[in-house]
């Protein structure tokens, strides 16, 4: 599905909104600067005075009126079985095997059953032999050691984790706002 970025009035994400949002947003002129060249052409109706169709070009970036009230810095994004393997690309935490999404379990550091938080600093995608052999230990009980460590990703890569068909122009402005160490950049190069 098409899926537009929207931005505030400073360029910080907003959300991805289909075509039917983005054009009520164009229609109202809550649209102050695009990026991008025109991805879709909505379709109005027939005018009687000119007899010509009305029509809306859409960007894939828009910004409209507004700024966000968020700190970037304070976001907190929404975890998501989906968001956790992108984030970790696919890659068991234990044993470095790729995994299918559907295979891959979302695994507490920490047990849950001692304290361990649903956090993003305390899961990371398992396999299911690592997930059951580590049980309900941390990783040192278990001699299971981390490959990687867990973070809390960026508004922006949280834009990134949350897309699904992210075009060319949408990815280039995200990535340009990654932080330097984000573990996106290297599945981008």
């Amino acid at each position: 599905m098409l899926s537009i970025l929207k931005l505030d009035a400073g360029g910080i994400p907003q959300g991805w909104v289909n075509p039917e949002e983005a054009t009520k947003q164009y229609a109202d002129s809550s649209v102050l600067w695009t990026l991008g060249d025109p991805i879709f052409k909505m379709r109005g109706g027939i005018s009687r005075a000119t007899g010509k169709q009305s029509f809306i070009e859409l960007h894939s970036i828009i910004a409209v009126k507004g700024s966000a009230k968020i700190n970037l810095f304070d976001v907190v994004p929404v975890i998501t079985k989906h968001k956790l393997y992108k984030r970790d690309r696919g890659l068991c935490a234990y044993c470095g095997d790729a995994i299918h999404e559907n295979h891959a379990e979302a695994e507490h550091i920490i047990p849950n059953s001692r304290g361990g938080q649903y956090s993003w600093m305390n899961l990371v995608i398992s396999c299911r032999p690592c997930n059951q052999r580590k049980g309900n230990r941390t990783p040192e009980q278990a001699g299971m050691g981390l490959l990687y460590t867990p973070y809390l990703p960026s508004l922006y890569e949280d834009m990134i984790l949350k897309g699904r068909n992210i075009l060319a122009d949408q990815m280039d402005f995200l990535a340009a706002n990654l932080p330097k160490t984000s573990r996106l950049l290297e599945g981008l190069s």
